[in-house]
């Protein structure tokens, strides 16, 4: 009963849909993460890719993007407005291959 109701860690084991800790880590401002961006792009969060999971961008305004990641990573967020210079778009790295493997 006690089990219940404790909030869940990170450290518990959540099956992801996809094999988010292949995803190369990019730190913000990087060169790699200066990218243009349009609403239907798939992005992932550079620094934390199992953090936030895979989202598609919903909506961008000047340098700030609002992403649904439809609750694909460790902590369960489904939407954020994120800083363009966080977001790393999964096709200009060709990491379809990461989306196409099941865990």
């Amino acid at each position: 009963m006690y089990e219940k109701n404790r909030p869940m860690s990170l450290d518990s084991k959540k099956r992801l849909s996809y094999r988010l800790d292949l995803l190369p880590v990019i730190m913000p401002f990087h060169r790699r993460a200066k990218n243009e961006l349009v609403p239907g792009d798939l992005v992932y969060y550079g620094p934390s890719p199992e953090f936030y999971g895979i989202g598609e961008i919903v909506l961008r305004e000047e340098n700030v993007c609002v992403v649904d990641f439809r609750g694909t990573g460790l902590l369960g967020i489904h939407k954020d407005e994120i800083l363009i210079n966080y977001l790393i778009p999964i096709h200009t790295l060709n990491l379809t291959g990461v989306l196409k493997t099941k865990v």
